[in-house]
């Protein structure tokens, strides 16, 4: 079968022909709609930042993204706006009021991040729920500005009133938008699929066992702009809805694991029992990261320094590998194997995360890197703590950065076990020898062994009565 087209500002464009490994970003600019840029490739800068309508159960919902992370053939059936859309969006010779906004607040100098910010403001435009004077500061984050003129973008973001009635963008967000469509085709010699259920996953593994799957694929396109990576099969997830859902049981948190980071980060927004999230999320990439990237592509991309990782072995996680003729269960402290390699099988995903309860008592993430934000780490720590009776019945201390996986400090947990969080000598010795770093340009092995305990030492100060 053909690829459905993909709607861009409201306009089919047929995707027949197309390179399977082109972005969505040189998608978009093949077709004259130029002012979305390229910067780095990455999703560092934000030059290339579009807007994708994702239904949200009621209606629709603008989720600004990086069109360099998305493959064109992945946009399939799906819709976006770039900032001409933007302007486009109430009459062709009309400013729409985030682009009024920026030119009141002379939020544009050379002009080359301007569509990318006016992307980003356009979605916070019409956050629902948004009340009027109210604004995310994190809406902008991950759009770079290279003539260092953050102050009147941040104007212009500040000064966004809510949409008036009539507006008829904010109508379309009461309409519903398609669900990623099923597909099976081949397009310049390789094979592509988009499954909806676990059934047509296992047939297209069936047909192509060493496929590249691609959930939210931020990762992936990174290898395919940088390193030329080029796939015979390319099976994308993100049609399929039980790997989205998230569970809340007497007994445990089960996260499905093409949720994307976004998502997660909303849901567990401003939880008393889970104050780990906030603090993981607010230092985890970017918010046009997190809209694509997804809690299973960030464990199977096996990291060191993955973000993710630590957190969730503090709230000693469990992680479901799912096949054809079944599924495994596995800590998710024993899923990692070496550098970047994991206990995954030919033909197996991971389906699922879980969080047992009851949940730890204290838990706290603490991420160590040269910017506070948008960074890669040079030692994150997860940290989860069950007290009773002013004593510690189990622990987790986790820690990215200090080894060729992320990693758990058994030793010094089970030195915890029965002591007050007082008791803090013999686990500080402890885990100073728990580890032997490499270095690199984010720092040096002698520094990343000081943090490890000092990282707990920091939790103990915060938490101590």
């Amino acid at each position: 079968m053909d690829l459905p087209s993909v709607f861009i500002n409201g306009k089919a464009h047929s995707l027949a022909g197309v390179d399977p490994h082109m972005s969505l970003l040189h998608f978009v600019r093949d077709r004259g709609l130029t002012g979305t840029k390229e910067g780095c490739a990455e999703g560092e800068c934000g030059a290339c930042a579009v807007v994708q309508l994702k239904g949200d159960g009621e209606g629709t919902r603008f989720v600004p993204i990086n069109s360099c992370l998305m493959l064109a053939v992945g946009a399939a059936g799906q819709h976006f706006i770039t900032s001409e859309g933007v302007r486009g969006s109430h009459g062709e010779d009309t400013l729409h009021p985030v682009q009024e906004a920026m030119v009141e607040q002379g939020g544009s100098q050379c002009g080359y991040c301007t569509p990318g910010f006016v992307a980003s403001l356009f979605a916070e435009y019409y956050r629902k729920g948004r009340k009027a004077e109210e604004y995310d500061p994190e809406a902008i984050a991950g759009n770079l500005c290279r003539c260092t003129g953050y102050r009147p973008i941040r104007d212009a973001l500040v000064s966004l009133r809510t949409p008036s009635k009539d507006d008829p963008t904010a109508r379309r967000l009461e309409s519903p938008t398609e669900e990623p469509s099923a597909f099976e085709a081949k397009a310049g010699g390789v094979g592509l699929r988009r499954p909806r259920t676990f059934d047509e996953l296992w047939q297209a593994f069936a047909d192509a066992p060493t496929a590249k799957l691609v959930a939210g694929g931020t990762d992936v396109a990174v290898a395919i702009n940088h390193f030329n990576a080029r796939f015979d099969n390319i099976v994308l997830l993100d049609g399929i809805d039980a790997l989205k859902g998230i569970d809340e049981r007497d007994d445990a948190i089960v996260l499905g694991a093409g949720v994307s980071l976004s998502d997660l980060e909303h849901h567990f927004h401003g939880r008393a029992d889970l104050p780990i999230f906030d603090e993981l999320f607010s230092l985890f990439s970017s918010r046009l990261i997190r809209n694509r990237a997804t809690l299973g592509g960030n464990l199977v991309n096996a990291s060191p320094i993955g973000d993710s990782p630590p957190a969730l072995m503090a709230l000693d996680a469990q992680v479901t590998l799912a096949h054809s003729e079944g599924e495994r269960t596995l800590e998710l402290a024993d899923f990692f194997t070496a550098y970047r390699q994991t206990k995954l099988q030919p033909g197996e995903i991971l389906a699922r995360v879980t969080l047992p309860k009851p949940l730890p008592d204290v838990a706290r993430f603490y991420k160590v890197s040269k910017r506070v934000m948008d960074d890669i780490s040079t030692v994150a720590a997860g940290f989860g703590l069950w007290i009773e009776g002013g004593r510690i019945t189990k622990a987790r201390l986790a820690y990215g950065g200090v080894a060729a996986t992320p990693v758990r400090a058994k030793d010094a947990e089970a030195l915890l076990v029965g002591q007050p969080l007082s008791a803090t000598g013999a686990v500080l010795k402890a885990l100073g020898d728990a580890f032997a770093p490499m270095s690199d340009h984010r720092g040096s092995a002698e520094y990343r062994q000081a943090m490890v305990p000092r990282l707990f030492e920091k939790l103990a100060a915060e938490v101590r009565p």
